[in-house]
């Protein structure tokens, strides 16, 4: 038996999240079902991040175990044959198992979200579930102050969503960046995990702030009282990207992270 990890990309907007559901239309299913009729018995995978439906991957991190003897591109362009278009593996690479070894969720350091959004005031059919819209302007500058009072590690419990099973409220969010060009404006993160919704549930408030309704010092006074209900509505999961996630260097992963095409990322 033989651990394999893959690197996936997928564009979320036609499948109901990664966690296998009985209806069969998310992406785990459909990797599983290619993965067990490439290697001929069933297999399950465990992922770095279950994304949501709707949310995107630029670099998803899977693994499972196997017996199947492959050649290592042969993972790839193999199990390709089997995906539909809107999911791919990128790459693949055998890690040792057991106990002590790889874990895409568990041996995982820090994980890179990018949250794109549209900011014009007629929507646009190019940037439908690519892109969250905000059609009242948005000032990126006083977003990015606003932000600043997250990085750290905190009590997320404000940016939680009610149905989250995380044991602790507690994260480490070691960047948060905005940038913007034109009408996109572009917000990273990253941290060590996230809890559920928390990402889009920082955007939608950043959001409130950008468009004038809360002042930038209001994202510090939502994060220390520790209610959700204080917090914007959970925004949009159209313009949600998992990025990258990072693990230790003795792993020899091939995981960089990916970034959008169209958008000019600052370093």
């Amino acid at each position: 038996m033989k651990r394999i990890a893959l690197g996936l990309q997928y564009d979320g907007s036609s499948w109901q999240g990664w966690q296998t559901q009985p209806h069969g239309k998310t992406v785990q299913d459909v990797l599983e079902n290619a993965l067990t009729k490439f290697c001929q018995h069933p297999i399950q995978t465990i992922c770095a991040g279950r994304t949501d439906a709707g949310v995107h991957a630029l670099a998803q991190v899977v693994h499972f175990d196997t017996t199947a003897e492959r050649e290592l591109f042969s993972w790839v362009r193999g199990v390709n044959a089997y995906l539909p278009s809107s999911i791919g593996v990128r790459w693949a690479t055998q890690a040792e198992g057991g106990d002590q070894g790889f874990h895409a969720r568990y041996s995982a350091t820090a994980r890179t979200y990018h949250y794109l959004i549209y900011n014009h005031a007629i929507r646009s059919p190019l940037w439908e579930r690519r892109a969250g819209w905000v059609f009242r302007p948005l000032q990126a500058e006083l977003m990015q102050q606003a932000a600043q009072a997250l990085v750290g590690t905190h009590d997320f419990s404000s940016f939680r969503a009610a149905q989250c099973q995380a044991k602790s409220p507690i994260r480490t969010l070691s960047r948060i960046q905005l940038q913007r060009q034109n009408d996109l404006i572009l917000i990273s993160l990253t941290a060590n995990a996230f809890l559920h919704h928390m990402v889009r549930n920082i955007v939608g408030s950043l959001i409130q702030v950008g468009n004038g309704n809360q002042p930038v010092a209001w994202i510090a006074e939502v994060l220390a009282s520790r209610q959700r209900e204080q917090a914007a509505p959970t925004f949009s999961p159209d313009g949600l990207y998992l990025a990258k996630v990072d693990y230790d260097a003795h792993w020899n992963l091939p995981q960089p992270e990916i970034k959008l095409p169209f958008f000019k990322h600052s370093p």
